[in-house]
Order: structure tokens, then sequence, then C-alpha cells
């Protein structure tokens, strides 16, 4: 057993995401590390810190700056039986590969009649709230829930980032595996020793109550959490539900907490026009319809980019933000 292996540990996000990287090439051969910096440098925000030194140039690649092309090579890794762990440093800088993503990786089992795979998982740092410059503060997941063929996976919590990844090198098809940048280091927690995966699909309960649910993902958890604990004193029982992947969603989950509190607010980071809050929006009307006591409500970021840092914190949702949502529904 190696000293990954032998107890649960107190660590922070990417901590936990580092150690996901360090089991997924100890355990499998075909594992491959690709990115930006991610070699002797250990990444941008140190996420693939020592992978270089113990796994070697050949699984640990230092690639030119250029996602098309080398999220255009995984792809052709992943489909002749390599498995491929791609690093974009931030998500704004994936639209270069957008094409390969949606063109290829997402559409190569179909094209192929099931012949092929792309068993590949991306890996993107993406929102605001480190005060980083133009175009590395976005959040467009719903650019890639869109598209058949891949799948999202965005944690909140270190336990979440260790399993989840875990799942996502496990899955057959593409992943795209969104961290919170606001949280690699603020958010802190428990993480199961070993091979621990969480499975995609699955939303986690992180609070029950009776009154109203709170849907959030990625960075807006601990916002919602927040939010949470100031409608408790209003003597408001939120129940929350962190949806942890985008897709597949866990539209049962949300369905029976609404169907249970009869009221529902959404919480996304990104920008408010068809975002996943207005897809979870139509799931309620479908699937819990009758148990609302008042129209949910959705709270987002605004339909403009994502500002540069003097004004980010007017950008994002924050807890008196959701708060003032939940009273609006407690109204309605």
């Amino acid at each position: 057993m190696t000293s990954i292996q032998a107890a649960k540990k107190t660590m922070t996000l990417v901590g936990a995401v580092n150690e996901a990287l360090h089991l997924i090439l100890e355990r499998d051969e075909r594992a491959i590390v690709l990115g930006e910096d991610v070699g002797v440098n250990g990444g941008v925000f140190r996420a693939t810190e020592g992978l270089f030194e113990r796994f070697g140039g050949q699984r640990v690649i230092d690639t030119p700056l250029g996602e098309s092309g080398f999220v255009g090579a995984a792809i052709g890794m992943a489909a002749a039986g390599l498995k491929p762990i791609v690093e974009i440093q931030f998500l704004g800088f994936i639209y270069p590969a957008f094409e390969q993503i949606v063109s290829h990786a997402a559409r190569l089992r179909v094209r192929s009649q099931g012949r092929f795979s792309v068993p590949i998982v991306i890996r993107a740092p993406y929102g605001a709230g480190v005060r980083a410059p133009e175009i590395h503060s976005d959040s467009t997941e719903a650019f890639f829930v869109h598209m058949p063929g891949l799948k999202v996976a965005v944690p909140s919590t270190p336990a979440d980032a260790k399993g989840l990844l875990l799942a996502a090198y496990e899955d057959p098809d593409p992943v795209i595996f969104l961290e919170p940048m606001r949280l690699y280091r603020s958010a802190r927690g428990e993480v199961p020793p070993g091979w621990a995966p969480v499975p995609l699909g699955r939303a986690r309960l992180v609070r029950e109550g009776e009154d109203v649910t709170v849907i959030a993902w990625g960075a807006m958890v601990p916002v919602a959490e927040q939010a949470s604990r100031m409608a408790a004193e209003a003597g408001i029982d939120v129940e929350l539900l962190d949806l942890r992947t985008l897709y597949p969603l866990d539209r049962q989950a949300i369905a029976r907490s609404v169907e249970k509190t009869g009221r529902a607010v959404i919480v996304q980071e990104a920008h408010d026009t068809l975002g996943v809050a207005s897809h979870i929006v139509a799931i309620i009307q479908d699937d819990a319809f009758y148990a609302q006591k008042a129209p949910p409500r959705r709270v987002s970021g605004f339909d403009v980019p994502v500002p540069l840092m003097a004004y980010e914190d007017l950008y994002l949702p924050t807890p008196e933000k959701v708060l003032a949502a939940v009273r609006e529904v407690m109204a309605g």
C-alpha cells in the first residue's frame, strides 16, 4: 500500500485533484497527462505537481501553446487505445480546441458506429473570483452540456474532486472536468483513501430542508451554503443540492427535492441567458409542476463578459443575492 492510499486525509481541492492524478498514472500504464506547463512546472495551479518527477516525460507531457493541436493529438491517442488526461490552463483558453471537442471527441463513437470511443478527460480551471485577467474567468459550461457525446462534471469539495475525476477517467467517453479556481485552496475537507470514484450523474444532498430547494454547482455551492445559513437565521429551512454532474443531470434528485419543498432557487455563475439553470427550471416544470408553490427563480451572472477584477464582485452571485431570491419564492 502506497502512502497515497494509506489513510483518510484533509486536503485542498487542488490537492485532491493531484492525488487522483497520481493514482491514475500509478494504476494504468495507458494514462498520459498533457497540457501547457503540466510537466516540469507542475501546472499553473500546481495540480500536476510531482507527476513529471515520478512518471517521466513520456507520460507527463509539456505541450506547445496550441490547444487545438494538443487536444486533437489526445483524441487520436484515445482512439488508438491510450487514456489521455488533458489540462487546459483556463477554461477561456479552450475555445481554439472547441472544434476538435465537438466535431471529433463527441462524435467519434457515433461516426464509427461503436468501433471507436474517446476515453479522454479534459480538465479546465474555470470561473471568476480570483482576480484573473480577461478570458481567464469564464464559466461557459453550457457550451459542453449542450453537445451530445460529452459528459460534464463540476466538483465543489475535495472528496468530489478526487472521486469524480477517478470516475471520469473510468468512463469510456469524453468528460469535460471543470475545476472551480476560487475553491482550489479555499475548499478543504476529508478525502477517502485509495481508489474511491464518485459516480457521474448523482447529485449530492448538502443540506436537508423543508421550505425551499436551492440548487448549485462548483464555486456556487459555498455561496449557496452561506445563503442557507442566513436563511435559517430568518426562519427559512433550505434544502441544498450540489449537482456535481451537469451531464448526465440528476433530474430525479431535482424533482424529488422540489416535490418536497414546493419552491426552487437555482444558482449559477454563468451568464443568465440559456444557462444550465434555465434547463433546470424546465425540468422542474416537467417533473414537479403540480408541487410548486411559487415560480422558480434563477440567480446568475450577467449577460456580459466577465469584467476585469475591479468589478468582478459586482458580476458574481453572492449569498445576499441568493437570500433575496429565497425570500422572493417564499413570498410567492
